[in-house]
């Protein structure tokens, strides 16, 4: 347990600290007992002074920031409440998908299917992703095609959701993609990149990447 920090630490000072969190762990504690492992209970129990600053979904890996402070908690909390930060995903998607494009459709819970969300044109809370190809390679006599992803707005499931609404769901998505999509992957193929905020203390911007697993 305590190699947890040592394996995954992206970046350490006096204020926070940057994790690359593997596929399959929680960020926070689920609802069941099952489910009480998660990044924040191992990071606490190495370093108690670990706050909560944003969320990664279990399935997806990459940068994940947890403040060592209550002032940096607040300062980089706001950031990202405002969208003053800018996060850059990267995704494996079916299908061929090329050049570059925006969807601006509101992700919503379905609690007819939970856990699901869907893309619902008619809510009031908008959602938003740029995103951009990047190249197109076969995956097991599949096309499919990396992208870059970079969420505006921070809806539950986003990404997966919109890369669903495009016709071009994420490779190894249990929830939004085909049987046949997520056999392709053992894993979900959405992995957090980069990430830069200002810092709490001297206000510069700092950037942090984390490099793609697939």
């Amino acid at each position: 347990m305590s190699n947890f920090l040592s394996e995954h630490l992206i970046h350490r000072d006096d204020e926070f600290m940057v994790i690359h969190k593997p596929a399959g762990i929680l960020t926070v504690p689920g609802k069941t007992a099952d489910l009480q492992d998660c990044v924040m209970s191992r990071l606490v129990k190495i370093e108690p002074r670990t706050l909560l600053i944003h969320r990664l979904d279990r399935d997806t890996s990459g940068i994940l920031v947890f403040a060592l402070t209550k002032w940096a908690q607040k300062q980089i909390s706001r950031q990202f409440q405002e969208r003053q930060t800018d996060k850059t995903y990267q995704a494996l998607v079916a299908g061929q998908l090329q050049g570059e494009g925006t969807v601006d459709v509101p992700v919503v819970y379905d609690p007819a299917h939970p856990p699901l969300h869907i893309a619902d044109a008619t809510h009031n809370k908008p959602a938003l992703t740029h995103w951009r190809a990047l190249e197109q390679f076969e995956l097991q006599g599949q096309i499919v095609t990396r992208v870059q992803l970079t969420p505006i707005t921070g809806r539950s499931h986003q990404l997966r959701v919109h890369m669903q609404y495009l016709g071009h769901p994420i490779i190894g998505d249990t929830l939004y993609a085909t049987p046949e999509q997520q056999q392709l992957m053992p894993r979900l193929c959405l992995h957090a990149a980069e990430l830069s905020f200002l810092h709490p203390q001297t206000e510069q911007r700092v950037q942090f990447t984390c490099p793609v697993p697939f």
